[in-house]
């Protein structure tokens, strides 16, 4: 009850700051006969503009934000509230072509710099909104997106801002211009504290690395321990922003799942596959390197959703949580039935196979299911992909009394889920996560 009171607080804030330049506006002097179309472009522009500079809030990993939702579901709501912002400040300008039946405004020689500030925002936006939806076809590397990413989104705020200020309607009062200020400031300044304040106490709680492991299958296990200080408690299923070789202001820090159980206190492990520049060099990472840690984050763990046991269906490296899980309730213990569905695609790349297995000795009641695509002759567990069927086969006899942790990559995530729902397993009870955030 508690995170869910504080999620609907933070939607409701949301929703009030996106709204709040509108109120502002009815409290200030407005120029007199104005049309409709012109006031709902204004409306819209106004609106845009605020949810605009929400998203640096949405992206500044405030712990207290994304306890009721999960870090995981913010950056995907920030992917696409992104979206709906950049075609509702469209709309802004294109109402006012549509209502002039004219596009003299684009002949940028003839008009005032507003005019200018305002095309270079739509600009910065439309390369930002283009490099994060195409970054992987477009081959950006993920630091350098990064970069450009943050730098196209001051520029557009920035340049929208002045568009304001300079246009002046509904903003005439010194103090509206000053909330307006503001916001721009607030939104650097969240900005500042993500790329600057941030990396710098990162800088007084490093890890050294003591133990980098081959898992097989492209895949990594990396062990740090706190530096000088006590570390930070997590749940299982947690993760973390790991930044390795170099500092923490370093643009190279990527989100990586715990696999090490919440109950160990010396150490902390991730579990990690090679799928780009970063990771495709762990194996060369250097024991006692120095590394650097911002986290945990996320809702998807099981130590949130008391339950007479549990469902935990992984693809590849999505089994990552779910081994922090898995080791946390045989450190508790615990002896509620517990069902495993691992996919891979191919037997080498069940990760953790043989751990697993060994901790069905300390889990009395994990039951385990294989699942792989390229099946070798002498395969005898399931082949193909999780589908309704298949879980038919294997779920539990009262499957609401059980709560289900599904991680993995998108397309298996969406199936898994309805094919969960076909069987009558309730939506509540279903947790998802994907592997790649970014």
């Amino acid at each position: 009850m508690r995170h869910f009171i504080q999620g609907i607080f933070w939607l409701g804030l949301y929703v009030f700051i996106s709204l709040l330049p509108l109120m502002v506006v009815f409290l200030g002097p407005r120029p007199p006969g104005r049309d409709f179309v012109t006031e709902l472009s204004v409306a819209l522009g106004f609106v845009g503009l605020a949810m605009m500079g929400l998203q640096f809030f949405l992206t500044a990993r405030f712990r207290t934000v994304e306890a009721p939702y999960g870090l995981d579901v913010i950056l995907r709501f920030h992917r696409e509230i992104s979206t709906a912002a950049f075609l509702i400040i469209l709309a802004h300008p294109a109402l006012l072509f549509w209502r002039d039946r004219s596009f003299s405004i684009l002949y940028l020689w003839e008009q005032p710099p507003r005019a200018w500030f305002a095309v270079t925002s739509i600009l910065a936006l439309t390369a930002l909104i283009v490099t994060s939806v195409w970054r992987i076809k477009l081959k950006l590397p993920y630091e350098t997106w990064r970069v450009i990413h943050g730098s196209l989104a001051v520029v557009a705020l920035g340049f929208a801002l002045g568009h304001v200020i300079g246009v002046g309607h509904y903003i005439a009062d010194l103090w509206q211009q000053f909330l307006w200020v503001l916001m721009a400031g607030a939104s650097v300044t969240l900005l500042l504290y993500i790329r600057l304040f941030k990396p710098f106490s990162m800088t007084k709680r490093p890890y050294k690395v003591t133990n980098v492991e081959d898992l097989g299958g492209q895949c990594w296990s990396i062990r740090c321990v706190p530096d000088g200080h006590e570390g930070f408690e997590f749940k299982a299923g947690q993760f973390a922003w790991l930044t390795l070789w170099g500092t923490p202001f370093a643009i190279e820090e990527h989100p990586f799942s715990m696999t090490s159980s919440s109950l160990e206190t010396d150490y902390v492990e991730f579990g990690i596959k090679e799928l780009g520049d970063f990771t495709s060099h762990l194996g060369e990472l250097p024991e006692g390197s120095t590394a650097y840690i911002d986290g945990p984050y996320g809702a998807f763990t099981f130590e949130r959703y008391p339950a007479a046991g549990y469902v935990m269906i992984a693809g590849g490296i999505g089994i990552t949580p779910i081994m922090s899980m898995l080791r946390t309730l045989a450190d508790y213990e615990d002896t509620r039935p517990v069902l495993l569905i691992f996919a891979a695609t191919t037997f080498e790349n069940l990760t953790f196979y043989d751990e697993i297995e060994a901790l069905k000795e300390r889990l009395p009641h994990l039951n385990t299911v294989y699942v792989v695509n390229e099946a070798a002759e002498d395969w005898e567990g399931e082949t193909g992909f999780v589908d309704a069927e298949m879980l038919c086969r294997y779920l539990p006899e009262h499957p609401w009394r059980h709560q289900y942790f599904l991680c993995g990559p998108w397309p298996m995530l969406f199936n898994v889920e309805q094919a969960l729902l076909e069987v009558d397993v309730p939506n509540t009870h279903i947790h998802a996560e994907l592997f790649n955030l970014v």
